[in-house]
């Protein structure tokens, strides 16, 4: 998988969040391995310490396994003053999951973020990469409903 993923970029330091992204949307758990780390290493000539800084600035890439659907909803003062607190805790209900876990079937994996860049239909939340805003449980309850049935 890396060589050809590898093959797309040119091995020079400025590429790294381009492969790290690249790497992690190929990867069926949504996740940099230590194995990842250590190709995209050799590959750029980049001490690991120097990747793992990268990885754990961004909130955008993780370093364990994550489900097929990763949820994260904002939490930017826009979103918190408009419900995003009755959201989350609506989230892990239907989940049955805290913030930062995957549920059982490996299926969704909750998440935070400070802000998605769409203030202006707070609450929001990504779903990979759709974005759903002006969120009330019941519109919440009705998404996870709909890609519930879709593992199907």
């Amino acid at each position: 998988m890396y060589e050809k993923i590898f093959s797309k970029y040119t091995p020079e330091r400025e590429n790294l969040i381009y492969i790290l992204h690249d790497i992690q949307d190929n990867h069926p758990q949504n996740y940099i391995s230590e194995e990842a780390v250590a190709a995209v290493g050799k590959y750029l000539r980049v001490a690991p310490a120097h990747i793992y800084g990268v990885l754990t600035f961004y909130t955008m890439f993780s370093t364990k396994p994550r489900g097929k659907n990763i949820i994260r909803l904002c939490e930017s003062p826009p979103c918190f003053l408009k419900g995003s607190d009755k959201i989350i805790a609506k989230l892990r209900e239907l989940l049955n999951i805290k913030v930062g876990e995957t549920t059982g079937d490996e299926q969704f994996t909750l998440e935070t973020c400070a802000c998605l860049g769409v203030c202006g239909n707070a609450p929001v939340m990504m779903i990979n990469e759709d974005v759903y805003g002006d969120l009330t449980e019941e519109k919440v309850a009705v998404i996870i409903d709909k890609l519930k049935g879709e593992k199907l």
